[in-house]
């Protein structure tokens, strides 16, 4: 197969599996609704039980096309934040960003209160402050393994923040907390649905504009400085995208873990490609289709209700993370 089929062929199967599985989250859920009384809903009708309309309208489509959004968002940030560090390990959850949000919503809920108001404002600037101190050290410190060690001990110590903020909440905040850290895409209803995905697409596409730069990282910083890109500017802006686009995800559903590290590998392993032309796009598809995978898992065991994403997660991410870790010296990247 040559290189061209591999990668048509990647997007056509990417593309299929997300309206599958966009399809499977609709019909999926404790409530029993028939497939044809799903797709009367989502053709304007209304379903032979009104609360089935409902349910569909304003419940599950809502969710499935956030956990779409939130899935590609935060595959753009880890393949982001992978080339600027050139590590395939680095990502959202491991550079700290995503407890930054953790611990300004602990903050918020102690101090201001569990309102989603504050859980929003709360995670925005906990993330926000992590950015800034990342863009700062890239700013001073020109290894990208150093580096990657820094947003490391920045995480152990936003994760020992969180752990004295625990201890001195209330009860009721700290099960406000537990349960928002335990990650959901049933935080965005219908009314913020467009905004949330323009928040989200917003940085995605900012991130096309960085294909030549980033390839250019991938040769290393000496020859992509040979080539005209400033190394430091360029590294900047990509923790910023990356960092924004964790801290809107974060920000409503919960610090979700694995997607932003395992989504690119996957992106690049289909494809064979370590063009960004070609991998932001099927990157964010890849995205798109973990984030309905991992919807549809939690909706499985719906005699249970719905389980929580970051239970999900680890079961997709890990194995994927561990095949990257045993055959990194076989791959056509980070080498």
């Amino acid at each position: 197969m040559t290189r061209h089929a591999r990668i048509s062929l990647s997007f056509i199967i990417m593309s299929g599996l997300a309206l599958i599985l966009a399809m499977a989250c609709l019909i999926s859920g404790p409530v029993d609704i028939p497939t044809s009384e799903v797709m009367t809903a989502l053709s304007g009708g209304e379903c032979s039980r009104f609360t089935w309309t409902n349910i569909v309208t304003q419940l599950r489509l809502p969710m499935m096309v956030t956990a779409a959004v939130s899935g590609m968002a935060l595959a753009i940030a880890g393949l982001l934040m992978q080339t600027a560090f050139d590590n395939p390990l680095a990502g959202p959850s491991i550079m700290g960003v995503s407890t930054g949000a953790s611990l300004g919503v602990a903050l918020a809920v102690i101090i201001i209160g569990s309102s989603t108001v504050s859980i929003l404002a709360g995670a925005l600037l906990g993330a926000a402050l992590i950015i800034m101190i990342l863009s700062l050290l890239s700013s001073m410190v020109r290894s990208t393994i150093m580096l990657l060690i820094a947003g490391i001990m920045i995480s152990y110590l936003t994760s020992s923040a969180i752990s004295i903020t625990n201890y001195v909440a209330t009860a009721d905040s700290l099960q406000t907390f537990v349960v928002w850290g335990l990650g959901s895409f049933t935080g965005v209803d219908c009314k913020i649905l467009l905004t949330y995905s323009m928040l989200c697409l917003i940085p995605v596409l900012a991130s096309c504009l960085f294909t030549k730069p980033l390839d250019a990282l991938l040769l290393g910083d000496l020859y992509a400085t040979n080539l005209g890109v400033n190394v430091m500017s360029t590294r900047t802006w990509l923790l910023i995208i990356a960092g924004l686009l964790t801290s809107i995800v974060t920000a409503w559903c919960g610090p979700i873990a694995f997607i932003g590290l395992a989504v690119p590998h996957i992106a690049r392993m289909t494809s064979g490609s370590s063009s960004h032309h070609i991998l932001i796009p099927l990157t964010a598809l890849a995205g798109i289709v973990t984030g309905l995978l991992a919807l549809w898992m939690s909706l499985i065991p719906s005699g249970y209700g719905q389980l929580p994403i970051n239970a999900i997660t680890p079961v997709i991410g890990v194995p994927i993370v561990i095949y990257i870790i045993i055959n990194r010296r076989r791959l056509a990247y980070f080498n």
